[in-house]
């Protein structure tokens, strides 16, 4: 056991293990590393973050200043129903990236905190039709000229999930006609077409001047054939 664990561990590169005691003895593995997403969504997630991150830098003093008074109105999620103020720099990203997502401008000065009504969007219905699955969320009501509705999605999983990470932004809710949106060519460009009897989960986010409020979640099954 000694001799092929000192085996194994000599073929691999320094840091490709992983290492942890059991009831029977150290164990050690190989180390998995997460599959790169590199989808055009992705890159542009990526690339808002490393430019929010550098622009913070080119801030004044005033407006950093400004971002630190406002995190008195914001938190950050930290665990089981505990928070911790965001420091300004992590609000300038995190309200910068929203923004960015929804397709505006990158800000200055930290918005006017938004008050959210409740989120219009409703169950996820997977149909069939012709050979060809169609996806569409209810929407009850527009939400309002200054409120975007972002749309996130999460890989397929299996019909037993009732919970899933992680989520991608997918883009921004299309407009609903006759009370639903169709989501579904914003879905299958990002995870490709769900099989059959596989299970989908989507959220949405209201978004106002880069501020979000608590994701709302969905799913439904992909119909049998």
């Amino acid at each position: 056991m000694n001799m092929k664990t000192k085996g194994f561990l000599q073929s691999l590169t320094p840091g490709a293990t992983v290492s942890y005691m059991t009831r029977y003895g150290l164990v050690v593995r190989r180390r998995s590393f997460p599959r790169q997403v590199n989808t055009e969504a992705a890159q542009r997630s990526r690339a808002s973050f490393g430019l929010a991150t550098q622009q913070w830098g080119a801030l004044t003093d005033t407006e950093r200043a400004a971002w630190g008074r406002r995190t008195a109105q914001a938190s950050s999620r930290q665990g089981l129903q505990q928070s911790r103020p965001l420091s300004g720099h992590a609000l300038y990203v995190k309200i910068n990236c929203a923004r960015a997502a929804a397709g505006l401008a990158f800000v200055r000065l930290p918005p006017k905190v938004a008050r959210f009504g409740p989120n219009p969007v409703g169950a996820l219905r997977i149909t069939r039709k012709g050979g060809e699955i169609e996806m569409q969320l209810s929407v009850a009501c527009n939400p309002g000229k200054q409120v975007l509705v972002l749309l996130l999605g999460a890989a397929p999983c299996s019909a037993g999930r009732y919970s899933t990470t992680p989520y991608a932004i997918l883009g921004l809710l299309p407009a609903p006609k006759r009370g639903v949106s169709n989501i579904r060519s914003q879905y299958v460009k990002r995870y490709g077409v769900p099989a059959p009897g596989q299970r989908v989960f989507i959220r949405t986010r209201q978004l106002i001047n880069g501020w979000e409020d608590e994701p709302k979640e969905t799913n439904a099954l992909v119909p049998v054939l």
